[in-house]
């Protein structure tokens, strides 16, 4: 029998904290879900074994008793004495080991069980068994999905009507959510076995592309074309923000590139709405096109008074 190796199944460090697991997790079982791979047997294999290494490593009392198997696991190859199976499995009051009905899982993760090394030294599950019956209640399978939103409504929060397994759901999206924030349904994906309670459903938000802004964390980014005039001269050019025109002092002698910072013009901040970044306006000179005879005398003599013909 092989050897699970759980922290590599999601790609993370011995040392991963909860939150790291749950990233881990929840980002490669958006990736291998039966729905977006129909037919895909190797990523139902590979979503299936994300489901059991999250199963073991997300609760801290399996993780420990997993962690302790790991570093006992070579006792086990070699048929070494003192490997006692028994302190992996889940126990039960009174020390009853408390053992599954497989056929149940099936309906959990689309066809077939955990795989061997889950049974032989986790004796099926983790969940509480039911009241008298033996059996244990599994929680249902998770379900992924994506709600793709605008700039607009991630800045002025919105509610979005979002329809999945024949349910409408009204979601309020809060001003200022980043990009690839997942939102947490509970109880509203697929149904649990031996009573067990629903899966979740967890939608990621996904942020469209901005005709004129680019957003890094809460602040925004943005090109201003400026006349070769204006920037030589200065002046005053009126910008579009959130929060509606405002107008951008431009110094005499603006070079092209030139980063402008406007304080509390960017995005709100996740969960502080009163607070915001800042907006970066960067300025782009823009060369004059179809010039007239007498612009084209006037550009020569600039020219030859900077010495440049």
């Amino acid at each position: 029998m092989d050897y699970k190796d759980y922290y590599k199944i999601l790609g993370i460090d011995k040392k991963a904290s909860k939150e790291d697991i749950k990233k881990a997790y929840r980002k490669l079982a958006l990736k291998y879900h039966p729905d977006k791979n129909p037919g895909n047997k190797e990523a139902e294999a590979k979503f299936k074994e994300i489901n059991e290494a999250n199963e073991v490593l997300s609760d801290p009392e399996k993780r420990k008793r997993y962690d302790e198997l790991g570093a006992n696991w070579k006792n086990y190859q070699q048929g070494t004495g003192g490997f006692d199976w028994s302190r992996y499995r889940q126990q039960g009051q009174g020390g009853q080991t408390y053992t599954t009905d497989f056929g149940d899982i099936g309906n959990i993760f689309g066809g077939g069980g955990f795989s061997d090394f889950f049974e032989t030294f986790f004796g099926g599950g983790f969940s509480q068994p039911q009241s008298g019956s033996g059996k244990r209640a599994f929680k249902g399978q998770d379900a992924f999905a994506e709600l793709p939103i605008s700039l607009e409504d991630a800045y002025k929060g919105a509610e979005k009507i979002f329809e999945t397994g024949g349910q409408t759901i009204k979601l309020k999206i809060k001003p200022g959510v980043p990009d690839g924030h997942i939102l947490k349904l509970p109880g509203k994906a697929h149904a649990g076995s031996g009573g067990g309670a629903a899966g979740d459903l967890l939608i990621t938000i996904k942020i469209q592309k901005h005709p004129l802004y680019n957003r890094i964390d809460d602040d925004l980014y943005m090109d201003l074309p400026i006349d070769i005039y204006t920037a030589v001269l200065g002046g005053k050019i009126d910008i579009n923000t959130f929060k509606g025109k405002v107008k951008l002092n431009i110094p005499k002698e603006t070079s092209n590139g030139k980063t402008f910072r406007l304080n509390g013009l960017g995005m709100p901040k996740y969960g502080k709405e009163s607070h915001h970044g800042d907006l970066y306006v960067k300025a782009e000179l823009q060369t004059p096109k179809d010039l007239s005879p007498e612009e084209i005398k006037l550009f020569e003599k600039l020219a030859k008074l900077r010495g440049k013909a």
